[in-house]
């Protein structure tokens, strides 16, 4: 009997064995929708990682700023490849007016996703306010110091109501102490590059004794007409004073009332108001538009010979004129010599971002990365502080020169009315100045002006 059951349990043994070697159930497993973490970041963001595998394709981020006309059209064919890329409508809304409206409007809650700023001392009051936000908390902070100079860096943070924020990242860079000039009638003319102020007067008063007009100038530019005039003084300014006294200047300790100043209007002047020198006269300076001044350079004769200014100008040539062959620039010369100091007056585009969506931070990374404006660099007239640019792609041998001038700077500085606080550098400064050119007031009255509008 005990043989019987045992033979049962052993086949009952067997039986559940060959039941557990049989084929399994096939059951599907869960799923789970890919999240932002399921995507490697890149070393700007995770934001920027999601939009490039196509996670915000549909989304639009607004953006306004001072861009307009060709600078306008430049800056959208920089981006078309990311918007491509990733389906984000990067929506730039330009505007001439936009120093004197896009407090208004911040004031207002009319925010853009992200404003260009080209004057920091605006963005100073958006930061004041607490409109701005915290780009350490929408960029990796390390990939902002891997990419941007210490110098760059400092020129993007800002007190705020709660203490210092990185609130601003460098785009578009320029410098601006350069001279423009018609190269080949330049050259076929048989004139020779001043290597000093003394050599560029004397050229000047050459140019204007053969019956030509050696100067091409224009401040007109809407809401912000004056800044060409501006930036003239701030370039000679580093020319006669030591960047000591243009630091303080910047800062409202030195007055513009101040003997430093007026010796810089001196030399302006002399060149300025001499109708001799400038084409159309004193009288035509401020109802020209700056990105006109240049273009009788390229008429057949020259109707005038230079033009004073940033790199940017070049996007406002003939499209026909050649880099190097129909152009050129040289250096703007120094007039005192302190220790041998090659100072170059520069400025840029600072980028803020004033809401916190997912598609806008990856669009501020983006922004981080040369390669945002790696068209505008091609095509010239852009140079950029960020160090993952790769110097080849200054194709036009003037914007390399340019590029290699700002990287050779002794002394390197900031457009003073842009660093101004915003009702004084993108305020007065331009109105008094541009008064005193058209000589409405003189010129201790706008210096006094200037002076009396400075905020407490």
């Amino acid at each position: 009997m005990k043989k019987k059951y045992l033979l049962l349990a052993l086949l009952l043994v067997f039986s559940l064995v060959l039941a557990g070697c049989g084929p399994a159930e096939e059951t599907e497993e869960p799923t789970e929708e890919p999240t932002e973490e399921a995507i490697d970041p890149l070393p700007q963001g995770q934001e920027l990682a999601n939009a490039y595998a196509g996670m915000y394709d549909g989304t639009v981020v607004t953006m306004s700023g001072p861009f307009t006309d060709q600078d306008e059209v430049i800056f959208n064919d920089s981006i078309a490849s990311f918007e491509e890329a990733t389906g984000i409508d990067i929506q730039y809304e330009g505007s001439k007016e936009f120093e004197a409206n896009i407090n208004i409007r911040l004031d207002g809650g009319d925010r853009p996703d992200i404003v260009d700023y080209p004057q920091p001392g605006l963005l100073k009051y958006a930061v004041s306010q607490g409109y701005a936000l915290d780009l350490e908390e929408i960029i990796d902070p390390d990939w902002i110091k891997e990419n941007y100079s210490e110098a760059w860096q400092k020129l993007g943070t800002f007190e705020g109501p709660d203490g210092e924020i990185v609130a601003g990242i460098w785009a578009r860079a320029n410098g601006k102490s350069f001279v423009f000039y018609p190269k080949a009638k330049f050259d076929e003319a048989g004139y020779e590059v001043p290597t000093t102020w003394d050599e560029m007067m004397a050229l000047t008063a050459q140019i204007a004794d053969d019956g030509d007009t050696p100067w091409c100038i224009g401040i007109e530019s809407g809401a912000a007409t004056g800044w060409t005039m501006t930036d003239w003084i701030e370039d000679v300014m580093l020319r006669v004073a030591p960047a000591e006294d243009y630091d303080a200047w910047v800062a409202g300790e030195l007055p513009f009332d101040s003997e430093q100043v007026n010796t810089a209007l001196d030399y302006i002047e002399e060149i300025w108001f001499n109708d001799d020198y400038v084409y159309g006269g004193r009288e035509a300076i401020p109802t020209i538009n700056f990105g006109d001044a240049p273009k009788p350079m390229f008429e057949d004769p020259p109707q005038c010979w230079f033009n004073r200014q940033g790199n940017f100008v070049t996007s406002f040539f003939p499209e026909e004129a050649v880099a190097g062959v129909d152009y050129d620039f040289f250096y703007l010369p120094t007039i005192e010599d302190f220790n041998g100091s090659q100072p170059v007056l520069g400025a840029g585009d600072v980028y803020a971002a004033f809401n916190d969506r997912p598609e806008v931070r990856a669009v501020m990374q983006y922004f981080s990365t040369a390669e945002s404006l790696r068209v505008w660099i091609e095509q010239g007239g852009a140079i950029v502080p960020h160090k993952d640019a790769d110097f080849e792609w200054y194709v036009d041998p003037v914007t390399r020169g340019v590029a290699e001038t700002i990287a050779n700077a002794t002394t390197f500085r900031f457009d003073g009315s842009d660093m101004m606080p915003g009702e004084v550098g993108a305020g007065t400064f331009w109105k008094y100045m541009t008064d005193y050119v058209s000589g409405s007031i003189t010129r201790q009255e706008a210096l006094e002006q200037i002076d009396a509008s400075w905020p407490e």
